[in-house]
């Protein structure tokens, strides 16, 4: 796979989760220990979106959603205008509810699933056959998801992270994963593994 593919991913799920380990990422992606170390070079002293926690926890420090990457100058200290002793003082009405986003508390579920064998199945193919057999187990999956009206997460190899009660809230969350789920569990992708000719 694409390294800056594979780092995008990594960004998204530590964008969304904040902290992983050392450990899930080499499991999740499947890289050795000096593939690995270039990703995390690359993270925390190329884009310097992340840190290093006790050598094996990568913690997010990037930016929030809607900023910019870069780094502004700090901000300068607001002064008040000068008070004219001439004019009679008014009131300045102060806008912080305006300022504070609302926060809004709820419950998520959350579920994951993956291919069963993709393992096997990568020793059986070429990669372009394994990422067009991905590709359609995704889209077979994404119907019966939005079906039911959930969220993926971003997209991680042959993992599927779903949300329910994110972006809509249902008051029957639960229920619908778990149709989801059953959903799931019936889908089948036709593929002929290609057999090559002994010599």
């Amino acid at each position: 796979m694409d390294f800056y593919a594979v780092l995008d991913k990594v960004i998204e799920l530590l964008r969304s989760r904040g902290r992983v380990t050392y450990g899930a990422l080499k499991l999740q992606l499947g890289l050795d220990n000096e593939q690995f170390e270039v990703l995390k070079e690359e993270l925390i002293s190329a884009q310097r979106l992340a840190t290093d926690e006790d050598g094996s926890i990568l913690v997010w420090t990037g930016h929030v959603e809607g900023t910019p990457d870069i780094a502004s100058p700090p901000a300068q200290p607001t002064q008040p205008p000068p008070i004219q002793h001439d004019q009679p003082m008014q009131s300045v009405p102060l806008s912080i509810e305006a300022r504070t986003p609302k926060a809004e508390r709820r419950q998520l579920t959350v579920m994951f699933c993956d291919l069963v064998e993709s393992t096997k199945l990568a020793s059986q193919l070429d990669p372009e056959d394994l990422r067009e057999v991905i590709r359609a187990y995704q889209q077979v999956c994404s119907q019966v998801i939005t079906r039911c009206d959930g969220h993926i997460a971003p997209l991680l190899g042959d993992g599927l992270l779903i949300y329910f009660g994110y972006p809509p809230a249902h008051e029957d969350d639960a229920q619908r994963a778990i149709r989801t789920g059953l959903g799931l569990r019936p889908c089948r992708i036709l593929w002929r593994v290609p057999s090559h000719p002994v010599s």
